[in-house]
């Protein structure tokens, strides 16, 4: 079996398309779905044993893949991989900054460590790679970026230091657009909502009830979304058929900021099936309970 995606075999041959946090996760899932699209796919990320996990899958699957190790916060290394992605391959053609995390905790107990930590991780070290790529490479030839965000509209209680840089790279995101479309690089953003993917399993224990009963209730949608269903936007501004898109943003959260609270009463939903093209999805630990 392979990843079932919507679009066209071999829309990305002869591409290389960098995905940051690339060994688990959503960035997993969306180098499973390039590659199976021609794609020669380079993760990125920290751990080794993930990257080399992931590896082998998408081998085994018969696609083509690399991966480097780097921190995406330390300039130097970044700089070192762009240039050796580049040495090894020749081009970069699309980068999808992925890597990121947060943890669940209100504003007023968060020590300053914590916020920045949370801000290099989600803004800083996406800066960093689309810089270090940009000025590399896409300057001269042209290229696409999608940067991840999250859901962040209207706020983000008890994530607000991930609130902080997504926020940034939102705006961040619609800069490059503007200065870079000179250089025909086009840059957007996604914003998941509530995926069920295995970023879940990184919360605290404590927060496993929260996440099982009370996420879902407030999204028009009742469900969690599927790490498919992130991919595929991503894919799609990474593809020819989004040449005039660019500073945009695309939602996959299930309607959630539209649900004000007060003024509708949310109900069961029907005919609504998740779209699951990753026949290598695992799902969170914590959803499985």
């Amino acid at each position: 079996m392979s990843y079932q995606s919507g679009f066209a075999p071999g829309l990305f041959a002869g591409q290389v398309v960098v995905v940051t946090g690339g060994g688990s996760g959503i960035g997993r899932c969306t180098a499973h779905e390039l590659a199976s699209l021609g794609a020669s796919v380079v993760i990125v990320g920290r751990n080794e044993a993930k990257l080399a996990a992931v590896v082998e899958e998408i081998t085994a699957d018969g696609g083509h893949v690399s991966a480097y190790a780097t921190d995406i916060r330390d300039e130097e290394g970044v700089a070192g991989v762009v240039d050796r992605i580049l040495s090894d391959h020749g081009r970069i053609d699309g980068l999808v900054n992925n890597a990121g995390g947060q943890y669940r905790a209100p504003l007023k107990s968060i020590s300053t460590k914590g916020f920045r930590a949370v801000v290099d991780n989600n803004l800083v070290g996406g800066f960093i790679m689309m810089r270090e790529v940009y000025n590399r490479h896409m300057a001269e030839h042209g290229g696409a970026i999608v940067n991840m965000i999250a859901d962040i509209w209207h706020g983000w209680p008890n994530f607000s230091h991930s609130a902080a840089a997504r926020g940034g790279m939102f705006t961040l995101s619609e800069s490059a657009a503007t200065e870079w479309a000179e250089s025909g690089v086009r840059v957007n953003t996604i914003a998941p909502g509530s995926i069920a993917s295995s970023g879940l399993d990184t919360y605290d224990p404590k927060d496993t009830e929260f996440i099982r009963t009370e996420v879902t209730p407030g999204i028009p949608l009742q469900r969690f979304g599927t790490e498919a269903e992130v991919s595929a936007a991503i894919v799609f501004l990474l593809s020819p058929m989004a040449a005039f898109i660019t500073g945009s943003c695309i939602r996959v959260d299930g309607g959630a900021p539209n649900a004000r609270r007060g003024w509708w009463q949310l109900q069961p939903a029907s005919n609504n099936e998740p779209f699951d093209g990753f026949h290598r999805a695992q799902g969170p630990e914590i959803l499985r309970g």
